[in-house]
């Protein structure tokens, strides 16, 4: 056999004939690295094998992952049927956050009905919440792996709803807080359920739910572009409900934006009941199993989780399922990425939480805002994600297509991380702006244009790092999803909890960013605030980024 593209990867060490490759699974052996251009396969995987390849459409770009010729493969479905799917669990992952993000704008009204202050009630509820958000979804990736993707979707927002309703009907603030964790736990599988495409390997987040449902649904060129849509849905969704919600208990009580929330995460339940479809395909199993039953029997069996059970001897074992989180998490390119990535998302979550404080405090050291003002102020956040998506939507195609040019057909994973270069500066300058409008009492304007312009440097920048880690590890998007959304809860904490102690802050312990900022704007002004925190995700970025960028081909390749 002549020395191809196969040979110089070590894709092919054995000496294992072009007919005997696996097409279906070749993109995960190929981690980080793709063969987009047809004339390119050519070269690198041989004639014989480029001709088995499936294009897209325009003939342009290999698909990746290899659709099978059966119709019941996701990547068959029809672009209408596909878009659906995204769009309920774009809706699912609204959810978490949203529920989370409620708290916001009752945190004033809880603290005097339960004659308490602000600062106890955020404490207690809005921080546990947010720190457990974090920690479901690596739970619901082993329950993912063995039962596939719907079971999860489906009961993780039942719960979640039931608890949040509890949350409404509670009688005092310890059963309210109890509710809150509860709902942030259960509530977060869909963000794990929208990354990952990859069944082949033999709780519960719903914002990274999405992350495999995307990567099942569509091939490599496109998965940046709709992640940017899925993403847009997950990052928004903390800022809707305060947006929404603060005009409410401006005018009625805290339990009817609450119980607003509840028919929200009802109206979830009932699209996942009636029309969400399981996107996990056990393309990696030879013969590619059939579903055991068909017709209305096969949707509640599969809506309730007995078609998963069925079907779990198919896939990973338990002791499989268990560990891979374990195998991913330790790899340098990831702990690097997370560490970036949770101290710019980590930050900004601590930002949302702790604006309404102040906002609503009165002068000197807030604004002294009414609660219809600070309700209209997160109207800001959401513009400024939307932004970021069409800014993202564009770059990331642009940036993937010049690096495929520039590689002569050839993807490499690293290229993803070019976006970042425009996120941190627009993320620094946000974070001074706004840090310098609370501290000198600047404009209105300020304000708006500070957090506004960091909100979309985080979704520029996250669309990014999802896109990079999903590529790296492709038979891991469950895993990758699970640790960016753990991260980005406690990435914050533990740099805040450093600079807390250096700068002697006591009463500071906790989980989330929101803890600090409050009392350290309080003793050394809110700029020297946010102005340590821009600064400690540049360094990280020019710690992390330029080095993955120079060697993270190395690292996927050698580890």
């Amino acid at each position: 056999m002549s020395e191809t593209g196969l040979e110089k990867h070590g894709s092919n060490e054995s000496g294992i004939a072009p007919s005997d490759i696996d097409l279906l699974t070749f993109h995960e052996a190929r981690a980080g690295r793709l063969v987009i251009d047809p004339e390119e396969a050519k070269v690198e995987l041989g004639e014989a094998v480029a001709s088995r390849l499936k294009l897209s459409e325009d003939g342009t770009k290999v698909l990746w992952p290899q659709p099978t010729d059966s119709p019941l493969d996701p990547q068959n479905w029809s672009s209408r049927r596909k878009a659906f799917q995204l769009f309920i669990i774009t809706l699912a992952s609204i959810v978490p956050d949203f529920d989370s993000g409620i708290g916001i704008t009752a945190v004033f009204s809880l603290a005097e009905q339960y004659r308490t202050s602000p600062n106890y009630v955020n404490n207690l509820t809005s921080n546990w919440s947010i720190f457990l958000i974090g920690w479901g979804g690596v739970f619901v990736v082993i329950l993912i792996r063995r039962y596939g993707r719907l079971p999860i979707l489906f009961w993780s927002q039942v719960l979640a709803m039931l608890f949040l309703l509890g949350a409404t009907l509670a009688p005092n603030l310890n059963t309210f807080a109890a509710m809150r964790c509860l709902t942030g736990f259960f509530g977060t599988a869909p963000q794990i359920t929208v990354f990952a495409n990859s069944c082949s390997s033999s709780v519960v987040q719903i914002h990274f739910q999405g992350l495999y449902v995307v990567t099942d649904m569509y091939p490599f060129h496109l998965q940046a572009r709709k992640l940017n849509i899925w993403t847009l849905g997950f990052i928004v969704s903390p800022f809707l409900s305060p947006f929404l919600f603060g005009f409410v208990v401006a005018r009625t009580t805290w339990r009817w934006a609450y119980g607003a929330g509840t028919i929200y995460g009802g109206f979830v339940c009932l699209l996942i009941i009636f029309f969400a479809e399981e996107t996990m395909y056990d393309r990696g199993v030879k013969p590619i199993p059939e579903p055991p039953t068909t017709g209305l029997r096969y949707r509640v069996e599969t809506l309730l989780g007995i078609t998963g059970i069925k079907m779990a001897k198919y896939r990973n074992s338990w002791p499989e399922a268990i560990m891979s989180p374990i195998r991913v998490v330790w790899r340098p390119h990831m702990m690097g990425i997370l560490l970036f990535e949770g101290a710019m998302f980590g930050f900004g979550i601590g930002i949302e939480v702790t604006n309404a404080v102040f906002f609503g405090t009165p002068p000197p050291f807030g604004f002294g805002f009414s609660q219809y003002a600070i309700a209209g102020f997160y109207a800001t956040p959401v513009v400024a994600v939307f932004v970021g998506e069409f800014i993202g939507r564009y770059t990331n195609d642009w940036i993937m297509n010049v690096s495929i040019r520039r590689n002569n057909g050839i993807f490499e994973a690293e290229s993803r991380l070019w976006a970042c270069y425009i996120a941190v500066p627009l993320y620094i300058c946000g974070c001074v702006v706004l840090g310098a409008a609370f501290q000198n009492h600047l404009s209105v304007g300020a304000l708006v244009m500070g957090w506004g312009i960091a909100e979309c440097a985080i979704m520029i920048n996250t669309v990014a790092v999802i896109a990079y880690c999903s590529d790296s590890f492709p038979k891991h998007q469950g895993e990758v999803s699970a640790y960016i959304n753990l991260a980005r809860v406690l990435g914050g904490k533990d740099f805040t909890h450093l600079i807390a102690f250096r700068l002697k802050l006591r009463g500071l312990e906790g989980f989330s960013v929101s803890y600090f900022q409050i009392p350290w704007a309080l003793k050394h002004g809110a700029l020297q605030v946010l102005g340590v925190e821009a600064a400690i995700v540049a360094g990280l970025f020019v710690l992390v980024v330029p080095f993955l960028q120079l060697k993270g081909r190395m690292l996927r390749v050698g580890l």
